[in-house]
């Protein structure tokens, strides 16, 4: 990382050590040994060793991490916490932790603790100031059925076919995970064409996910068996083909004035507006305020006193009628997709009129 460009990266996601502190084998009730991780890469002499490492690579980290960038960080209550501690302290601001909680834990093999059925994750950006990192809440809401995304998280550990093998159909690597997992992590903070570092890559699950996603991808380990392993599973994935964008239903249309319709003709003062379901009619005054019922006042104000409601949107009830066509239309579809410099040169607004006296009404306060 450090031969790295400064503030070129826009996502990181690191699956660092876990410092898991194995001294002993691990045997199931019959007796079987557990393929637990025992491997070199996570062993440290002393929490201050393991500390000194983790200071040094979150510190790279945040040189080559733009100040728009956020940086996600896995792990377990052997290391979390410490790292944790680090990552305040170097300087990053936290933006949540997540659980991940695992739907098919490893089972507590001695019945001495409780099941550890989840791993945290810290979410995090380069500092309390910085601004504008990507997340993209609207469209995750969207697509959670219009709930906001939770910090728990349920994902199976990785297992079945999406486990990366080696010749002999043992496991490539001991902690790899799960794809759905970096899936919601690249999709919801980085962009297509953004660039995703991991600083420790084992078999490749951020590059996989990120190619496919659309992403580019600087991934790092020191194992080359494994940095083998990762380049013959990216080699297989095709990126995710997507032809159709659409606008987001949830995008909101400009906050413009109802005044602004009537000042650039679209609503001149006079035009008759009815109430979507009810006999009601309504006048348009010069300053944007409508009349009907013997009440004067904005869209909202007199919508809501008509239907007899405690609030009402106005732009959702009141109609206007289409000069070329005669139909009834929501006033909200006079509302352009993006805002105009002047809205009293659009081209495209009906210019809709009447000679009928206004009705004056009584100004609602």
């Amino acid at each position: 990382m450090n031969q790295m460009p400064e503030k070129s990266i826009d996502l990181i996601f690191a699956d660092p050590p876990y410092n898991l502190q194995l001294d002993h084998g691990l045997m199931r009730p019959d007796q079987s040994v557990v393929d637990a991780v025992d491997d070199q890469w996570d062993q440290f002499a002393s929490f201050e060793e393991y500390d000194r490492f983790t200071h040094s690579w979150l510190t790279a980290a945040r040189r080559v991490l733009k100040d728009t960038g956020t940086l996600w960080v896995i792990g377990s209550y052997h290391n979390i916490y410490r790292v944790g501690t680090q990552l305040m302290d170097i300087g990053y601001w936290m933006l949540n932790d997540v659980v991940w909680i695992k739907n098919n834990p490893m089972p507590q093999m001695k019945g001495v603790r409780l099941c550890n059925a989840h791993e945290t994750l810290l979410w995090a950006k380069k500092s309390k100031e910085a601004t504008g990192y990507t997340y993209r809440y609207k469209d995750f809401k969207a697509g959670n059925e219009d709930k906001q995304l939770r910090s728990d998280w349920y994902f199976p550990i990785c297992a079945g076919r999406e486990r990366e093998t080696t010749g002999d159909g043992t496991k490539a690597h001991s902690t790899q995970k799960p794809e759905a997992l970096l899936f919601r992590i690249i999709a919801a903070c980085s962009n297509p064409g953004d660039l995703v570092l991991d600083p420790f890559c084992g078999s490749g699950t951020t590059a996989a996910v990120a190619k496919a996603l659309g992403r580019d991808f600087i991934t790092i380990d020191k194992e080359a068996d494994y940095v083998d392993v990762a380049r013959k599973r990216v080699a297989k994935v095709t990126p995710y083909e997507i032809t159709e964008a659409g606008m987001s239903i949830d995008q909101p249309k400009p906050r413009i004035p109802f005044v602004n319709l009537v000042e650039g003709g679209a609503l001149p003062p006079g035009t008759r507006l009815s109430l979507k379901g009810r006999e009601v009619e309504a006048v348009v005054h010069e300053d944007g305020t409508i009349s009907a019922n013997g009440y004067r006042g904005s869209i909202h104000k007199v919508g809501k006193l008509v239907l007899g409601l405690p609030a009402c949107n106005g732009w959702e009830h009141w109609l206007y009628t289409e000069k070329e066509s005669g139909r009834k239309r929501l006033i909200d579809d006079l509302r352009p997709s993006e805002k105009p410099n002047a809205l009293s040169g659009a081209p495209n607004l009906p210019n809709i009129c009447t000679t009928k006296r206004p009705d004056q009404g009584a100004l609602l306060e």
